[in-house]
């Protein structure tokens, strides 16, 4: 494994989305009681655990071949693989995206990358990728 990277939600949105559930089991124990509050906590609380694992994006570069959450590609593939700044991957996310594009991207990640793919059979022009380490990443899928 040449390059490993996991995403997941930061501490203070996780907290927040927690609260607004926890809003709920206030609401549930007013209106049924200790027992029902008690039920509806801890499914909330499984409920945001399940939450925090499922949205972490997974990056790896194993090979010749890089894992992006459940897709892969080899990186034969890969054309060019541009590390983005804030700004940039905001207009490619946005304004300039295009709906062909296959994007896996995190709105509280701040940079990304921009894979072009190059491959006759594959209607997909790029893939948006987020990552905290947009240049390191784009220098390891580059290096072979």
């Amino acid at each position: 494994m040449r390059y490993r990277e996991v995403i997941r939600m930061p501490l203070w949105l996780s907290l927040l989305i927690y609260f607004f559930l926890l809003s709920l089991v206030l609401s549930v124990w007013a209106a049924l009681g200790n027992f029902a509050a008690l039920l509806v906590l801890l499914v909330c609380t499984g409920l945001q655990l399940l939450l925090y694992l499922k949205t972490a994006l997974k990056i790896e570069l194993v090979g010749e071949v890089l894992n992006i959450g459940r897709a892969h590609i080899e990186l034969a593939y890969i054309s060019e693989c541009i590390a983005l700044s804030n700004d940039e991957l905001r207009k490619l996310r946005t304004r300039d995206a295009d709906p062909a594009a296959y994007l896996d991207i995190r709105f509280w990640c701040n940079t990304g990358v921009k894979i072009v793919i190059n491959d006759v059979r594959d209607r997909t022009p790029y893939w948006l990728i987020s990552t905290s380490q947009a240049e390191k990443l784009a220098q390891q899928i580059t290096k072979s």
